[in-house]
């Protein structure tokens, strides 16, 4: 992510962004083409609606609940009866860890950037909700590169590549079906997250691709 990010150089080989060494960009040009979400979400003293605006200033309000709507975070706005007007408290104190990072996911999706980078974002999400998230992000950001960084199997199950790692070194690549067959390290985290029923439904059909 640091890499990616532009935080820190690579000790060997380089990165590339559409071909062009990372190198020879500036840091600035980089995170500019990066919509990044992390796993400890950053919510400010404000409203919902500057918080979300963040990622796109001057964005319209449609604008602002399509994003909320992709991140299931729209019916929380509209209940409130100031709506994209409700304040929330300096790092989101009056928001479950489940709603800040689905107000952070709202900015990422409002930024609409060439790349997604999503840190463990989908931790605090219940399992329906981090499956009707996912699902709505491959609808609207399908034209974009999305890397997910998760220690939940079931969240990047449909990935169209998993590298898995393993103290830092990469042990395994490929998609879960392929993983299951090639890679230990990944069957153990699978067998230890999903019920033998999911398993073979994740075996048995090639559900929607992500990233």
């Amino acid at each position: 992510v640091q890499l990616l990010m532009a935080f820190r150089l690579p000790t060997e080989g380089k990165i590339y962004f559409d071909g062009r060494d990372a190198a020879t960009l500036s840091r600035r040009t980089i995170r500019h083409n990066i919509s990044c979400v992390l796993q400890r979400a950053g919510i400010y003293s404000g409203t919902i609606r500057e918080n979300i605006a963040m990622g796109r200033p001057g964005a319209s309000e449609e604008e602002l609940m399509e994003a909320a709507a992709v991140a299931q975070m729209a019916d929380y706005i509209k209940a409130q009866p100031e709506g994209l007007d409700h304040r929330l408290e300096q790092a989101g104190k009056n928001l479950s860890g489940g709603q800040k990072q689905r107000v952070s996911i709202a900015r990422a999706v409002l930024k609409n950037a060439p790349i997604y980078l999503f840190d463990d974002s989908f931790s605090a999400l219940d399992f329906k909700t981090d499956v009707a998230v996912r699902k709505a992000l491959g609808e609207h950001v399908n034209d974009s590169t999305v890397f997910i960084v998760a220690q939940r199997v079931s969240t990047i199950l449909s990935a169209d590549q998993i590298l898995v790692l393993d103290e830092g070194t990469i042990v395994g690549k490929g998609t879960h079906k392929e993983l299951m067959q090639t890679c230990e390290e990944y069957r153990q985290i699978a067998e230890s997250q999903l019920s033998p029923s999911e398993i073979a439904a994740s075996l048995g059909t090639d559900s929607e691709r992500q990233v």
